[in-house]
């Protein structure tokens, strides 16, 4: 590998081109009939920073008032609030450059025009570098095209574009340079941007057919995300020249790598597939996996997202609903039956009991009607005869302990109205006769 000399014939000459460029642009802004409109174009940036804080109170202002704006125009207002100087600066210099073209003198309007393009140029990159997910990649990207437009603009291209390559350092038959580079990430962002906005669109198309079940929605979504994006690098890379042979042997240490450090990795990610495939999990299912109860919020490809009714949020690996016992309350259908226990007193006729049981279960909304409820005894207990209450619902979605509870709220209170009693576990304590107890109390007393 030949490191990078900052003094090297190379670097040395793309360095005085460009330096000569850049003198020759200075002297020709120093002439009288331009420099004054250097500085019409230093005092209409000025005058933006001045005014783009009282616009951004105003575009902020007006943005909190808008009540359940999608996130994505967040962002935008966001962007545009960032780029309300350049915006202002831009807007001026072109109605400046009108007004003297209408008006005034047309021949030296020129650098108004110049400032007004660039403005308008470095927009248009910024906004559109937004479209690319990354934010480091965006920067990139925003930085290399903004910087590309304004040496096309000022003619520095030639210069920019000799130094930048002359940075370079060779690993064998390969060179590598800071243009080259800089190209890789802004062909790679711009491919980067088509695919996520493609796979955007592919997304909500998959996700609104009725015909694909959620999980291989999820696994249809993850497949286009993986091809688009993957496809995306690959081609970037590859347009501006980047050697890709290389990744044969790295795709083989890695293979070393997943074979010894990353077994539970590769097995939460096998797992996710074959949970997706068998559609034995799919997000919106209620499962239950040990003291975990909740309502499977998405599907990763390590992990699943399970939210309970607290707001807590799990995430268990996916190996873990493979190899575990999971209760999923809603797989092949939507019907649920609940048991309830509880007692009456010996005095009270267990026919009666079974009967009005039933009738309140049947008050409930959420309970099934056309699966009937039922009620048996289960047991003699020391206080009170046992029963079970068995009825079915078909929502699991909407919590199982609310409708446990109103069932016993139903319990309570058709046994009120019928007289039926609740036995609880009472005890007598008794004593023989007023003498004995004095002396019980006497010798506890000593004792202490």
């Amino acid at each position: 590998m030949d490191p990078l000399n900052p003094n090297s014939p190379e670097i040395l000459d793309a360095t005085q081109g460009l330096l000569a460029q850049a003198q020759t642009l200075v002297r020709s802004l120093l002439i009288p009939s331009r420099s004054y409109q250097v500085a019409g174009i230093v005092a209409i940036f000025v005058l933006a920073k001045l005014l783009r804080g009282f616009a951004s109170n105003r575009l902020m202002g007006w943005a909190r008032q808008q009540a359940g704006m999608p996130k994505w125009q967040l962002r935008y207002l966001v962007t545009i609030d960032r780029s309300l100087t350049m915006m202002i600066f831009t807007l001026f210099n072109w109605t400046t450059f009108w007004v003297m073209r209408q008006i005034t003198w047309p021949s030296r309007s020129q650098l108004f025009e110049v400032a007004g393009t660039i403005g308008l140029m470095l927009l248009i990159v910024n906004f559109a570098s937004k479209l690319i997910g990354n934010r480091f990649l965006s920067r990139v990207v925003a930085w290399g095209a903004g910087i590309w437009v304004v040496s096309v603009i000022l003619g520095f291209d030639t210069g920019v574009l000799s130094f930048l390559d002359s940075l370079a350092i060779t690993f064998g038959d390969f060179r590598l340079s800071a243009l080259t580079v800089i190209k890789a990430l802004i062909v790679t962002g711009g491919l980067v941007a088509g695919a996520r906005m493609l796979t955007r669109g592919a997304s909500n198309r998959i996700r609104k057919n009725p015909d694909i079940s959620p999980s291989m929605q999820v696994l249809a979504i993850k497949g286009l995300q993986l091809f688009l994006f993957g496809g995306a690098i690959f081609i970037g890379l590859k347009a501006v020249g980047f050697d890709l042979t290389g990744l044969a042997v790295l795709s083989g240490a890695i293979g070393v790598g997943l074979g010894f450090g990353l077994q539970k990795v590769v097995s939460n990610l096998v797992s996710g597939i074959i949970i997706l495939l068998d559609k034995s999990i799919k997000p919106g299912d209620v499962i239950s996996l040990g003291e975990t109860f909740g309502w499977i919020e998405s599907l990763g490809a390590r992990y699943v997202s399970v939210v309970t009714r607290d707001g807590k949020e799990y995430l268990i690996p996916n190996e873990d609903l493979i190899t575990g016992q999971v209760v999923n309350w809603s797989h092949s259908d939507e019907f649920v039956r609940l048991d309830l226990f509880f007692g009456t007193a010996y005095t009270d006729d267990p026919h009666k009991v079974r009967k009005l049981a039933i009738e309140a279960a049947s008050r409930v909304n959420r309970v099934l009607t056309d699966r009937p409820s039922v009620c048996h005894i289960v047991g003699f207990g020391d206080s009170s005869v046992d029963y079970i209450l068995r009825f079915w619902i078909r929502d699991p979605t909407e919590g199982l302990t609310n409708i446990r509870g109103n069932v016993y709220l139903a319990l309570w209170d058709v046994f009120k109205e019928n007289g039926i009693s609740i036995p609880f576990p009472q005890r007598e304590v008794k004593l023989l006769n007023g003498l004995k107890a004095d002396a019980q109390v006497a010798v506890l007393a000593g004792q202490d």
